[in-house]
This record gives C-alpha cells, sequence and structure tokens, in this order.
C-alpha cells in the first residue's frame, strides 16, 4: 500500500485524505404517511403525532411527523469516486444529531454527506480507521432540518490477517 508519508506509517493516504470535505451525490425522498407509519411501528413508538391525523393538527403540528430517528431512514448517494476504504472489517462508533425541524408527511427532504475528519488509532485489534461525516437533510423549502455526525471505525485484525480490502 502506498503511504503517503515516509516519515509516518500511516493508512490515511493522499487519496483517502482528498474525501474530506467532498460531499456525496444528493438524493431526495419524498416523505410518505406509511413510511412514517412503518418506521414508528418497527421501533414500537406509539405516539399519535406519527399516525393520527387529527391530534397532530390539535397538537400544532398541522400534519403527521416523523420520529426523529425517521432520518436515519434516508440514506445518503454515493461519493463522485470511488471510496478508497483500506480495511475490510467495519463498526458503527455512534452518531450525533441535531434537530432542527420535524420530518412531516409531504415533505421532501434532500441527503448529503461530507467527510469532515480521518485520524487513526493503533490498539490490539492493530491499526484503526476514524472517519467521521457529516450528514444533512434539508427540506424542500431549503431549510435544515438537521444534522447527523457519525463516527465510522474501520480495522483490520492483526498481522496475519491485516483486514486490507483487495482493490
Amino acid at each position: 500500500m502506498k503511504k503517503s508519508n515516509l516519515t509516518c506509517d500511516t493508512v490515511i493516504t493522499d487519496e483517502l485524505r482528498s474525501f474530506i470535505g467532498l460531499e456525496s451525490n444528493p438524493v431526495t425522498y419524498d416523505i410518505e404517511r406509511h413510511a412514517i407509519e412503518r418506521f414508528a411501528c418497527a421501533i414500537g413508538d406509539p405516539n399519535p403525532l406519527y399516525t393520527d391525523y387529527e391530534f397532530a393538527k390539535v397538537r400544532g403540528r398541522g400534519n403527521l411527523i416523523a420520529p426523529p430517528t425517521f432520518y436515519r431512514s434516508l440514506l445518503p448517494g454515493r461519493y463522485p469516486k470511488p471510496y478508497p476504504e483500506p480495511f475490510a472489517h467495519i463498526l458503527d462508533g455512534g452518531s450525533d444529531y441535531k434537530f432542527n425541524e420535524s420530518v412531516k408527511v409531504g415533505d421532501q427532504i434532500t441527503v448529503v454527506r461530507k467527510v469532515t475528519k480521518l485520524y487513526e488509532k493503533h490498539g490490539r485489534m492493530g491499526t484503526m480507521l476514524f472517519k467521521i461525516s457529516e450528514i444533512r437533510y434539508t427540506n424542500q423549502e431549503g431549510i435544515l432540518a438537521a444534522t447527523q455526525t457519525t463516527t465510522t471505525i474501520t480495522y483490520g485484525t492483526g498481522k496475519k490477517d491485516n483486514g486490507l480490502v483487495d482493490h
């Protein structure tokens, strides 16, 4: 594997660094009532704001809304070029959300992801690459409805099987 810096043994190549700030292709979703109802049922949340239009109207919502984690079901598009993942093993390092607007039936939500930071750590599992990404969810009015910051951890398993992806 080509290293980007001869004085430092790192998996973060110039090619990987080129993804910092690169945005994925946008994907727009039409939010439908049944998608919200199915999602609420799947997570076991009986809140009538998700299923009862009259209840949502009386509560000042104007329409049915989705549970906050519904955003997670709206996947971003691919990057304009293939991401050069150096490892085969992957862990979800967690997500942080900032909610500005509820998703409502009839909304059109556009999703875009970008890598904001890459760093590595070395431990008992070998080298671990941490990829911090920001996912923006914008509604049809151009309002940033939510932001999700995700941490993805990829790693090898040691000297025998370093987990490198064969490209």
